[in-house]
């Protein structure tokens, strides 16, 4: 057990570096790049619009709350905006990311793994790596912290509509101690966070696809995989950055 866990470990990796070099050379698909940042980016908005204002809302409950006991809920802006920035926002777009986008990446890919495709495109003497994963993976570094950081943004005006318009935080308040506290290092460890997380959903989720089993129990177990082992992975990163950036 322990060899062959060993063994996939390494040939993930190989498929990783593979992937890397063909990102780095000539030709690139732009044709399909554009295509999956539509699909992962675009198509992804009303997820992250929804999640992060209704984050953002309970964020400003939970946290108005807190803060009163200790009379402090002058500081509700800046513990909104640094929980989104460094933590939910990152974690909670890489989450719905895999389950909307990544879950549909390893299914097209493993569909076309059984109907031969795949093996057709090597026939042709032309890499799939190339066409299938390189794209995804690029669109995975590129629109995860897009989205992220529109999460985050969504989030504090849910936060100031909870804090401001309901519960009665004074929004020169809410906004000042915001810019006080939150410095630009912040938002660009969340970045780095995102970018992190993009890339591991696209790594996971075209392994998956690429490698899947025959028949539709083959893609579906795939899928499954894809999706648990993208989520845990993104939670074991993000305690492990946050223990080197912060």
């Amino acid at each position: 057990m322990t060899v062959g866990g060993i063994r996939r470990l390494g040939h993930t990796g190989i498929f990783l570096f593979q992937a890397l070099v063909c990102c780095v050379t000539t030709p690139l698909k732009f044709d399909r790049l554009l295509k999956q940042i539509r699909f992962i980016g675009q198509q992804s908005m009303v997820v992250i619009i929804l999640t992060g204002g209704f984050t953002g809302m309970v964020l400003g409950f939970q946290g108005f709350y807190t803060l009163s006991r200790v009379g402090s809920t002058a500081f509700l802006g800046s513990m909104v905006a640094l929980s989104l920035l460094r933590e939910l926002g990152p974690v909670i777009t890489a989450l719905m990311v895999t389950g909307r986008a990544g879950s549909a990446v390893t299914a097209e890919i493993g569909i076309m793994r059984i109907g031969e495709q795949i093996d057709a495109l090597e026939m042709m003497g032309l890499d799939p790596r190339r066409y299938l994963v390189v794209p995804n993976l690029l669109a995975g570094l590129l629109c995860v912290p897009l989205l992220a950081s529109l999460f985050s943004v969504i989030g504090i005006f849910g936060g100031y509509l909870i804090g401001v318009h309901l519960l009665g935080v004074p929004a020169g308040t809410y906004f000042g101690q915001m810019a006080e506290y939150v410095e630009m290092s912040d938002i660009v460890r969340g970045l780095y966070k995102s970018v992190t997380f993009g890339g591991l959903i696209a790594w996971v989720c075209c392994y998956k696809g690429y490698f899947s089993g025959y028949g539709a129990a083959g893609v579906s177990k795939a899928t499954t995989e894809a999706v648990v082992v993208s989520s845990v992975l993104i939670l074991v990163a993000d305690y492990f950055l946050t223990s080197v950036l912060f």
